[in-house]
């Protein structure tokens, strides 16, 4: 996956706040890599503390939203989860592993659907945002700390 023109001319213009924006849109329903674009930034010469803080605020906004989503519309949103092999995974260890599942929610494809499935499921709300909170911050961390 590559970094689109507007992404790019985004990140040029806005730095920080662009990141935060395309590190939320990433972690909903749209296919971007937050990580790519934080290594675009970085390289662009945004100091990469303030890319994982970014990046951060951003994903976590929006795995927020995404189980806000799943607690109150919940029922209307398990047909699309259904139909997509991403979100049929996600529902699968969300029911089989229960809390155990949110491990996995820093994982590409499988990860932003098991945010929403936890919603739906209505897991304790502080050991979501400990545990996927926690999982994507260590992540921009890990992709930061060695392009510093």
């Amino acid at each position: 996956m590559e970094l689109s023109p507007w992404m790019f001319e985004l990140l040029q213009q806005y730095g920080f706040w662009a990141l935060i924006l395309i590190s939320f849109i990433a972690a909903t329903i749209f296919p971007l890599s937050s990580e790519i674009a934080m290594v675009t930034s970085i390289l662009l010469g945004l100091n990469w503390l303030e890319a994982v803080t970014a990046c951060s605020i951003g994903n976590c906004l929006a795995v927020s939203l995404n189980y806000g989503m799943g607690a109150l519309i919940g029922k209307p949103l398990l047909p699309r989860l259904q139909s997509s092999r991403g979100g049929r995974k996600a529902l699968h260890w969300v029911e089989k592993y229960g809390l155990y599942s949110l491990w996995l929610s820093w994982t590409p494809i499988f990860g932003d659907p098991i945010t929403i499935a936890a919603g739906i499921f209505r897991f304790k709300l502080v050991s979501y945002i400990v545990i996927v909170f926690s999982l994507r911050i260590f992540r921009y961390a890990i992709v930061g700390y060695f392009l510093r």
